[in-house]
């Protein structure tokens, strides 16, 4: 077990790792920390706290020094010049004639290297514009282009639920997302409902599937032959987060199916949610970043 914080470089980003050394933080402290980039500030996101070796990436940097009043200023007087510096891009890219869409800027915090993220529909080929930001700024220049989930982490917007979007309000990393989790979710294969203003499948349809998992195992699924207090039957319909089945009675064919609640019923023979061929390849492209 080792003692670490977390400190977080950007709003919702990836939490790092440090070394606190005999320092106890709060979160919400700003620390100067060395990373691969250079010297820079972030906030604490993770109190100090024991965590297993093996969680760790190697070799752990020590933390420099809790952020002064002076170290915060210069802090926040970067984020102004990132905003002034948004300005000069979108110009100097215009007079190149290039299609990039500049989603967000950071300064060291020595002011030694500015980043500049940006998105664009193919690769492109911006050296002379390099050499003309550097030029202005006298700095090390970063162009990176991201893709389309990452530019909406960093603006931020609303889901179609009417909430901040997740991936700004509170995930970490993004991870992996499947048409097949949608279709486990029961959820209608309709662009439109399952993707997010990113084009790509909604966050959501991952960080809750483990509760899905958990309720089909103990669902019948349409299809699933079960015995109910009234007889035989097939699960022509279900409700996963209600538990309730629509049956229809094998002693009752030509009658209306019943309504059952999942513990009122034994499974006999369970069925499979399937993703056919055509699903996954009409959807492929939503599931990239």
């Amino acid at each position: 077990m080792e003692e670490v914080i977390g400190v977080r470089f950007k709003e919702s980003g990836k939490i790092y790792h440090f070394d606190p050394g005999q320092e106890k933080l709060k979160r919400g402290d700003f620390v100067i920390v060395e990373t691969v980039r250079g010297i820079e500030c972030g906030e604490v996101a993770l109190e100090n706290t024991m965590v297993d070796s093996e969680s760790i990436v190697k070799p752990l940097k020590k933390l420099i020094r809790a952020a002064t009043e002076e170290d915060i200023e210069i802090y926040r007087k970067n984020k102004e010049k990132a905003q002034k510096a948004a300005g000069i891009f979108e110009e100097k890219a215009a007079n190149h004639k290039l299609c990039m869409k500049l989603v967000d800027v950071e300064y060291t915090f020595d002011g030694s290297k500015i980043l500049f993220y940006y998105t664009a529909p193919t690769r492109v080929d911006f050296r002379e514009l390099v050499k003309d930001l550097a030029a202005v700024f006298r700095a090390r220049i970063e162009l990176r282009q991201i893709g389309v989930r990452d530019e909406s982490k960093m603006l931020g917007g609303l889901g179609i639920c009417g909430r901040p979007f997740c991936c700004k309000e509170f995930l970490n990393e993004f991870q992996p997302v499947s048409i097949k989790m949608a279709k486990e979710q029961g959820l209608s294969l309709n662009t439109v409902k399952i993707s997010g203003s990113c084009g790509r499948l909604m966050c959501c349809l991952k960080y809750e599937q483990e509760a899905y998992e958990h309720l089909l195992r103990v669902t019948p699924k349409t299809g699933a032959i079960v015995d109910t207090k009234q007889g035989r039957g097939e699960v022509v319909d279900m409700n996963l987060l209600t538990g309730k089945l629509t049956v229809k009675l094998d002693r009752y064919p030509d009658a209306a199916p019943q309504i059952f609640h999942r513990r009122d019923v034994k499974i006999i023979k369970d069925a499979k949610i399937t993703v056919d061929k055509s699903e996954i390849a009409a959807f492929k492209d939503m599931e990239g970043d």
